[in-house]
């Protein structure tokens, strides 16, 4: 738990947890000696982590050289390609007419994705069909670029159809040695958002996953990186198994929220490497070869309505439940019963995080612990959730990042007739 707590100002993040000069001088006036950013708001701001600096603060997080490095995605993907990693071919739509990229769009085929270059969180991109849909996707997508990011700015890219978000989790210290600590499956995602994530990625061969690591760290070691990162990319899985091609996407400078999946499995705290490399210290020596047992899953717990297009909900917790401690079980809540869920920020309620010795028990552990899980006062996606651990597809590991959005009524029928029934009983 914190010693203190400080209000940081308004509700809207800009008068809050966006204001540079509130955060660092909240933390001098509070003696600090150094800021962790989290892994929202200002976690991947360059501007902030400078300011930190210039204050006199330990930033805890990369240089920010390295973070606007990855800043911007067509400038990262631009260095990857340098480093020899991967990338999809791309359209930059900066500087070009509507003639001359529906020109060029024409030339990749469709369908096509896209994307914000200083995108996140599934904001500012637009999947694109036929070329007639071209125009009212650009504007559809710069508009939501500059309210979400300040940057209208876009790239255009192929759209896999058959594809899988797998990232991984990569670790450098300030001496040069960086290491790989395993990968993550990203691909339940709803709206270019993930929902759940899992270690190791289920049905991967090792000739892919060792291709993965080297590319990962070949990013790390262009760009001098130090701390904690991830290094996503989409993996082609239209050839079949064994003849999967992987793509660079983009690098997350900071912690994701799904880094519990890697702690349970390797049993490191990747917050206490972070501190320990923004201290200056060395990564240990089992860094260079950390040992990963059995099968972790994470759900993301958030207060929206699936059937109403995901919806955020807000509103106060009448009645929040969790499983009780126990091995193999986390929980990582940021709220209690009582408190409200406001439209200014992100909908998570809090993540739940399973672990066993095998896959097909840590989805059976999942099962359970969901059916633990009660949250009342607000809309959830907790039925959805229950009902994704349940399906076929899932358990067999074989989903892809179309998963929720072609199943999505088949798993909306029973996770609808729970919350009718739950609202029965209240």
């Amino acid at each position: 738990m914190a010693d203190a707590a400080c209000h940081a100002g308004g509700s809207a993040a800009r008068e809050s947890y966006l204001n540079i000069g509130k955060i660092v001088g909240i933390a001098r006036e509070a003696n600090c000696d150094a800021i962790h950013p989290g892994y929202g708001l200002l976690s991947e701001n360059a501007e902030f982590a400078s300011a930190c600096i210039a204050a006199g603060l330990i930033f805890i997080g990369p240089a920010p050289d390295a973070i606007a490095a990855m800043g911007q995605k067509d400038a990262a993907k631009r260095l990857a390609s340098r480093a020899d990693v991967p990338v999809l071919p791309t359209i930059e739509c900066r500087g070009r007419t509507s003639e001359e990229i529906a020109r060029h769009a024409l030339a990749l085929g469709f369908p096509l994705l896209i994307k914000a270059v200083a995108g996140g969180g599934g904001r500012g991109m637009r999947r694109v069909d036929a070329a007639s849909q071209l125009d009212a996707a650009i504007d559809a997508a710069r508009r939501e670029a500059l309210a979400s990011f300040g940057n209208e700015d876009l790239l255009i890219e192929p759209y896999l159809e058959q594809s899988r978000h797998i990232e991984v989790q990569v670790f450098a210290d300030g001496s040069g040695t960086a290491t790989a600590l395993g990968e993550r499956d990203c691909s339940v995602q709803r709206r270019h958002q993930k929902v759940i994530e899992e270690a190791p990625a289920p049905d991967i061969s090792e000739a892919l996953r060792t291709a993965l690591f080297d590319a990962a760290l070949k990013l790390v070691r262009a760009i001098r990186y130090q701390g904690a990162g991830t290094v996503e990319f989409i993996v082609d899985t239209s050839r079949g198994r064994g003849a999967e091609r992987f793509y660079f996407m983009e690098m997350n400078t900071r912690l994701q929220v799904e880094h519990t999946v890697t702690e349970m499995t390797t049993g490191l705290d990747l917050v206490e490497w972070q501190i320990r490399v923004a201290r200056g210290e060395t990564l240990p020596d089992a860094a260079s070869a950390p040992a990963a047992s059995g099968h972790a899953i994470e759900v993301r717990i958030c207060a929206e309505n699936p059937a109403k297009n995901y919806l955020p909900s807000p509103g106060a917790i009448s009645l929040l439940q969790f499983p009780a401690p126990a091995p193999g079980i986390r929980v990582d809540a940021g709220v209690r019963q009582g408190d409200k869920i406001t439209p200014w920020y992100d909908s998570l309620i809090a993540k739940l995080i399973v672990h066993a010795q095998d896959r097909s028990s840590c989805c059976d552990r999942l099962v359970q612990a969901l059916d633990e899980c009660r949250v009342e006062g607000v809309h959830t996606n907790l039925p959805l959730l229950r009902a994704i651990a349940r399906s076929a597809e899932f358990r067999l590991g074989a989903v892809t990042t179309n998963f929720l959005s072609e199943r999505q009524s088949a798993l909306l029928a029973p996770a609808m007739t729970e919350t009718r029934n739950r609202e029965d009983l209240q």
